[in-house]
Order: structure tokens, then sequence, then C-alpha cells
């Protein structure tokens, strides 16, 4: 999942060099934390956030072939 995240993610922002996205592993669930440049993280989360949620639904469907959930969060 880490690398769908880090594709996704360098194709949406302005400095990609700049993304940072870590997964933390669970019993039953993922949460992949991702980390921009402060003036990109508007164009991740996207007008009234429906960016980031396009990015989840994606995430979330190619999770849904193993079973496990996954967290996608923007980190500050």
């Amino acid at each position: 999942m880490k690398e769908l995240v880090t594709y996704l993610v360098k194709g949406l922002v302005d400095e990609p060099g700049q993304v940072h996205v870590r997964e933390v592993v669970g019993e039953k669930a993922m949460v992949v934390e991702v980390e921009v440049a402060s003036s990109d993280r508007g164009k991740l989360i996207g007008k009234e956030g429906r960016t980031i949620r396009a990015v989840r639904a994606l995430v979330n469907a190619c999770a849904s072939r193993t079973g496990r959930r996954v967290v996608v969060e923007v980190l500050d």
C-alpha cells in the first residue's frame, strides 16, 4: 500500500521530493501516514476534501483484496 500511496501523492503535488509515506501495521488495520510540504497540503486534500477522499477510495479498493482495513492520514 505504501508504494501505491507514494505514487498517487507524488503525482498530485508540486514538490514530490518532500513526500514521506510511512506504514503503521496493526492486527486488523494498517495506517498509512502521508507527509507533504506545507505548500502542497491543500493540493493533496483538494476542494472540500475530494482529492484525499479519492486517494482513500483507491487504497481501500486495493486493500479489500487482502481483507485488511487501510486508513490514509495526512500529517501536519
